[in-house]
């Protein structure tokens, strides 16, 4: 079997911390399978940009940062924690160790009998995701914090604005009314 790392997460947006960890774990296997979570969630002031976009924005950065042995994937969330790792397990091909510093995942893959290893952070507290959407959306400086081609796939899909439509207190897009 190939040797396989999966690295998940929501990467909203991808930043260069995320870039550092998988240009890591791409130089320890022979492919990382990097899993999109929440594929489905989009437009919330935690996930604004479309799990599509999200694949866009890894493979782009990958790709421009030479890593060719990478394989992006998105997975939907099912709602059901019991079930959630055979439905990954089901989207994504077989791997050797899955990398995360996130409890529940850790132990829900460990209890079906998969090797879990921390994630290792790369300067955590400079790239947060939470911390570059509170940026973007206060428009502060934020650009340097992320690969260019992300940058460059958030100009094409309007990434700023939608999430500062978003961003209101209760999470819906002002002025948009559900029952109209």
């Amino acid at each position: 079997m190939t040797d396989r790392g999966l690295f998940l997460g929501r990467f909203q947006p991808m930043h260069l911390g995320h870039l550092a960890v998988l240009q890591r774990l791409a130089r320890q296997h022979d492919e990382v399978l990097v899993g999109i979570g929440s594929a489905n969630v989009s437009h919330t002031r935690m996930n604004p940009f479309t799990g599509g976009e999200r694949v866009e924005m890894v493979h782009e950065a990958l790709r421009e940062a030479g890593v060719s042995n990478a394989l992006v994937l998105p997975i939907p969330d099912i709602g059901r924690n019991t079930l959630w790792v055979s439905h990954v397990e089901s989207l994504v091909p077989r791997f050797r160790v899955l990398y995360t510093n996130n409890p529940l995942p850790a132990r829900l893959f460990r209890e079906r009998g998969h090797e879990v290893a921390p994630a290792p952070f790369h300067e955590r507290e400079v790239y947060s995701g939470t911390r570059i959407r509170e940026m973007m959306t206060e428009g502060d400086e934020w650009m340097d914090l992320l690969p260019p081609a992300v940058v460059r796939v958030l100009r094409e899909c309007k990434g700023v604005q939608r999430l500062r439509d978003v961003a209101t207190p209760d999470g819906a897009v002002e002025g948009f009314d559900p029952t109209v």
